[in-house]
């Protein structure tokens, strides 16, 4: 566990060492990383404590079943994004938080960006290939589609 002021710059870092990932202000001070315009995490540093916004469309039920998550307001729970808030003198998950952060950044990046993640090794690590929900055969590639 780690204490929720180098928590965040890890964290941070972290989602900045993706493939295409830049650093943004939007709606007027909300600090994000983002991808092609889209959004895979929400920073919050303040008084001493940290927070995070992530979308998790495989893990978001169990991630909601933890005390420091929440479904993010305006209605994005309903897309899979939670929130996660750490106070000055919590330890934070940071190991939790990088799988989450690399499931967020899978789910709205290009297959392009993502497909780096594959064949590098990716920032945190890498996820399992594709297989089909009803055979659990690997999904064939493009190349092998008519």
């Amino acid at each position: 566990m780690t204490a929720p002021k180098a928590a965040f710059e890890q964290i941070k870092q972290a989602a900045l060492g993706f493939p295409g990932a830049e650093l943004a202000v939007i709606l007027g001070d909300h600090e994000v990383v983002r991808v092609k315009d889209k959004v895979f995490l929400w920073l919050n540093a303040e008084d001493g404590g940290c927070g995070f916004g992530l979308r998790l469309p495989h893990s978001q039920d169990a991630a909601m079943a933890l005390p420091f998550v929440e479904p993010m307001g305006y209605g994005m729970a309903k897309w899979g994004w939670v929130g996660a808030s750490f106070k000055k003198n919590d330890d934070v998950p940071v190991k939790m938080l990088l799988e989450w952060l690399e499931e967020s950044y899978r789910k709205v990046a290009p297959k392009k960006l993502v497909s780096q993640l594959d064949g590098a090794g990716g920032p945190v690590t890498r996820g399992p290939p594709s297989r089909s929900a009803s055979t659990g055969r690997r999904r064939p590639g493009r190349s092998a589609r008519r």
